[in-house]
This record gives C-alpha cells, structure tokens and sequence, in this order.
C-alpha cells in the first residue's frame, strides 16, 4: 500500500506532497505521485500517436521533485483527474489531494477534483488547506454514527502516529423532548447529559485501542458544521466521516462534511464507511 497524492503543478498540488512526504513516513511506506493526463483519450488521437509528452505533465512532475527532495515514484495516468484519483485510490493507504488545482474558477473555494476524490475515493483522503502543520492535535467530529465511528478509527490511529492528543468534537441544537408527547420542553442539562453520554460511548472502545492518546471531549451547543470549523484553527487535521446522520439519502458528502471542506484551515480526512 502507499500514500497517494495527485498533482498538478499548483501551489496547492505541492502542499499535498508536503502532506503526503509526511503521512508516508509516519507510516512507513512509500509516496506514490500521480499525475492525470486528460487528454490521453480525446478522439484526436484515437488513430495517431500523440507527439510527445502529455501537456503539463513534464512541467508539474518537475515541479515536484524541484519542491521536494523525498523519494516518491511517479506515474501518468490517463483521464479526468478526479476520475482518475478515484480509480487509483483503490491501491492506496490514503489519498492526498489540494483543496484546488489549476483548472476551475478562482473564487471557488474548493476545485471539483477534490470533492470528487473525497466524495468517491476508495479510502480515507486528506484535503490540503495551504500549508499542513504537524504542531496541533487531532481533531474529530462525532454525531454517534456508524459513518463518524469509521473517523473516529482514523483519527486515533492518526494521533497515535502524530504522538499527540485528542479533541473530539460533539455539536448539537436538538430539543430534549419531554412529557405528554404534544408538548415540547427544552431542558439544556437533561440535553448536555445525553450529548456527554452519546459522545463518552462513542469515544470508548477507540480509548481501549489507543490507550497512549490523550482525549479531549468537548460538546457544543452549535451548528456542527461551525463547531468543526472552528474547531480547524485549534488543531492540525480534522477528521470526519463522508456523510452523518443528516442530509439527502443521495449526498455522497454529507452537508458538515461540504461545508467543513469548503472552510477549515487546516487538513481534513474524510473516512469512509
């Protein structure tokens, strides 16, 4: 297995490398770089030999290894880039991607190729956000799903690799329902009581496998989405499940997962099921 990560010659493809170089080592394999050649299928040359090399290839390729000097093998791959990524994942540890490349709009704040990978990715992928910094804690954000539980994996076993701590991360703004079931009362301790609760048992069984980590257990009266956002500028990587217990049956990115990729300031795993 290896630590795969795309690249495109951007600053942010870079970024990724960076992050990349540095999950490969923690984990002792190796760094395999992939760049995706999308005009290795157009119709033009179906029946003729396309002269020379892919366009951009040579350049983005240079650029990493002029940026860094890790070892990491290199392969051209043919079609779309995010299509490309999803497909290689399948021989991948891990995914690493730049929160955008080259193509797209400016304005946007995370290119079509990395919600692609995120979304549909074979395992975990990492999304860049600017530089990756290693001087934080690990962060994750829980609901008690199955989904979050897969992050919540990930994200022990990262601090573990890291040698640091914890923050784990509950975020609610539901009701406690009490009393006759047409009448509505809002008790915020009988609430915060069963946020603890739902947070310490989801947070149990990851504590016995990873005794060495150290955990912080923090529950929120927010909006998830804000709460992990947030939660961003404290620590360097959140991790978070594809999809939660909300949002359309359809989404392959659940709505907190979207707007934490779009906002966070620094890397986010997103772990599949």
């Amino acid at each position: 297995m290896t630590v795969l990560v795309g690249v495109d010659g951007s600053t942010a493809s870079l970024h990724a490398l960076d992050l990349a170089v540095r999950e490969a080592s923690l984990r002792d394999t190796a760094v395999r770089l992939v760049y995706a050649d999308a005009w290795a299928k157009h119709p033009a040359w179906v029946d003729t030999p396309r002269p020379g090399p892919p366009p951009g290839a040579e350049a983005a390729l240079r650029a990493a290894r002029e940026h860094s000097s890790a070892e990491f093998t290199t392969d051209v791959v043919a079609g779309e880039p995010g299509s490309a990524l999803v497909r290689e994942s399948a021989g991948a540890e891990l995914v690493v991607v730049g929160h955008r490349g080259h193509g797209g709009f400016p304005e946007l704040l995370l290119g079509s190729v990395a919600v692609k990978v995120a979304a549909h990715a074979t395992g975990p992928v990492l999304l860049t956000r600017g530089p990756a910094r290693f001087d934080g804690g690990v962060g994750v954000g829980v609901d008690g799903s199955a989904v979050t539980d897969a992050a919540l994996g990930f994200a022990f076993a990262e601090a573990a690799l890291r040698g640091v701590g914890l923050v784990a991360v509950h975020a609610s703004m539901g009701p406690y329902l009490s009393g006759p079931t047409d009448v509505l009362i809002f008790d915020p301790d009988a609430e915060r009581a069963d946020q603890h609760r739902l947070l310490t048992a989801a947070l149990t069984p990851w504590r016995e496998r990873h005794p060495g980590v150290p955990v912080r257990e923090e529950v929120r009266w927010d909006r998830p989405s804000r709460a992990l956002v947030e939660l961003s500028e404290r620590v360097s990587l959140v991790a978070v499940g594809r999809r939660g217990r909300s949002g359309l049956p359809g989404r392959r990115l659940g709505s907190v997962t979207h707007a934490l990729v779009h906002h966070a300031s620094c890397p986010v795993a997103v772990v599949p099921t």
